[in-house]
């Protein structure tokens, strides 16, 4: 699946430390990516959520950044089996950008500047479960970490964390994503193990 950085190493659970099954502590952050990283300057960079119907609620980088902005610590599980836990991050809530979005839908399709594309419930997205993240450990987010900006889901393995978001699509129906539609699980829950189609 895609590059992981040089020297990322560390395996064990660490004691009592609460993992999801199968899942094991990691060194690090590894990059773990579908193909290179696209270069998206903040000039340009546009997100946008499409309603079921086509209605584009959407918002430059300084309109973005000008929204409050929230400062969640959770623990991350990749679908690789590495977690970390205790990750700071800063973003707009989803709860914050759909508040004035009028729709039906019960899913969402995410996309990417590099094409990636994952799906979900809505219903994750909501109540203080995900953010538009810009910031990591206090500094901007890294381009290979999916800067300038990446979808946060922490309770679902991170693949459905879309590094280079620029559009969440509202579904009526569920579509699979790119790994989806490859054998993963459609939902995707680490402590449930859904890894793969049939978990």
């Amino acid at each position: 699946m895609g590059i992981v950085t040089p020297g990322f190493t560390g395996r064990g659970r660490g004691g009592d430390v609460p993992l999801p099954p199968g899942q094991y502590l990691g060194k690090g952050f590894p990059v773990l990516s579908v193909g290179p990283t696209p270069k998206v300057p903040l000039e340009t960079w546009e997100f946008t959520i499409t309603t079921e119907a086509g209605v584009k609620h959407s918002w430059s980088w300084a309109e973005l950044r000008a929204l409050p902005a929230q400062e969640p610590t959770v623990d991350i599980h990749c679908v690789t089996k590495w977690s970390k836990l205790g990750t700071h991050w800063r973003g707009v809530s989803l709860d914050t950008l759909m508040a004035g979005v009028d729709t039906a839908a019960d899913f969402v399709l995410v996309h990417s500047y590099d094409g990636y594309t994952t799906n979900l419930p809505l219903e994750d997205l909501l109540d203080g479960q995900a953010w538009i993240a810009f910031d990591h450990d206090g500094e901007d987010l890294a381009p290979e970490h999916g800067g300038p900006a990446r979808l946060l889901v922490p309770h679902l393995y991170f693949w459905k964390s879309a590094k280079w978001v620029y559009d969440i699509e509202l579904t009526l129906e569920n579509e699979p994503g790119f790994w989806e539609a490859a054998g993963y699980h459609d939902y995707g829950d680490p402590w449930r193990e859904q890894r793969y189609q049939g978990d």
